[in-house]
């Protein structure tokens, strides 16, 4: 599938997902959000059938994500009600199925993540970030909010950390952004690359089933009332220590091999 503001490359079970408008700090703009949900709901539908097992998602040239483009907002001012609707709706639409990919997506974040940026960091499940690099809710200093990426955000940070980062629209340091749980891991620029196949190495020794079937219940979990998680919880671990994958990692285990799926090095 061709796409003009994404690159592609799959290296085996792993996929780098690359944000392609260097010239504008791979901001966002109607084309980018739609490229993106394309992206993610082809690979969301073949990610079993093609063994695809993590996604690192990155940024062409000196910045990972600068948030909205000045074309594109500059358009905005003149859109009516329905038309900001409309391109809220598809910008949510792109964070929930980068949100909702089957296997774990992993940010390597380097320059600046700034307003959706930063929501883009916050939709990863993991991430690692050069410890230069700068992060920020901006929005609200443009007159607006970051609406989108909250839900995404305050899994991420808590209301603490939001309230601080939200309402101020302050820039903060990849030290804070991992201080808050906005990023796993801050690293100096020479291990970014190193840090992201750690993880990666990592992903591939876990059992693929049961990564979706965890990113899955983590969705549920975060959420749903504590009584109903009691059955939710059972069933769970129940059906994993039932399947074919559940049963090899714990017979592996006990013969102190590698299971079948493990392949990490």
């Amino acid at each position: 599938m061709a796409y003009q503001f994404l690159l592609t490359r799959r290296d085996g079970p792993i996929e780098y997902l690359t944000l392609n408008r260097p010239d504008v700090r791979n901001a966002f703009n109607e084309e980018v959000i739609a490229e993106l949900t394309r992206w993610t709901s082809a690979t969301s539908e073949t990610a079993e059938m093609t063994g695809l097992r993590a996604v690192v998602l990155g940024g062409a040239g000196p910045v990972f994500c600068a948030g909205a483009d000045l074309t594109w907002m500059s358009q905005m001012v003149a859109y009516t009600e329905a038309d900001n609707l409309r391109d809220a709706m598809a910008m949510s639409r792109m964070f929930a199925g980068l949100n909702t990919l089957p296997v774990p997506l992993i940010g390597r974040i380097h320059g600046a993540a700034l307003g959706g940026g930063s929501g883009l960091a916050a939709v990863c499940d993991i991430a690692v970030a050069e410890e230069s690099a700068i992060f920020g809710f901006t929005e609200v200093k443009l007159g607006i909010i970051p609406v989108i990426i909250a839900p995404y955000a305050l899994a991420k940070i808590g209301r603490s950390a939001a309230r601080e980062l939200f309402l101020t629209g302050m820039r903060f340091s990849a030290a804070r952004a991992r201080e808050i749980g906005l990023v796993h891991a801050a690293v100096p620029a020479n291990q970014l690359d190193t840090t992201v196949d750690a993880y990666v190495n990592e992903v591939l020794g876990a059992g693929p089933e049961a990564i979706a079937a965890a990113k899955a219940l983590l969705a549920r979990a975060w959420t749903g009332p504590a009584p109903e998680m009691i059955g939710l919880t059972a069933e769970a671990i129940a059906a994993r220590r039932a399947s074919a994958e559940g049963q090899e990692g714990m017979r592996a285990f006990i013969e102190k091999r590698k299971a079948s799926w493990n392949v990490s090095q």
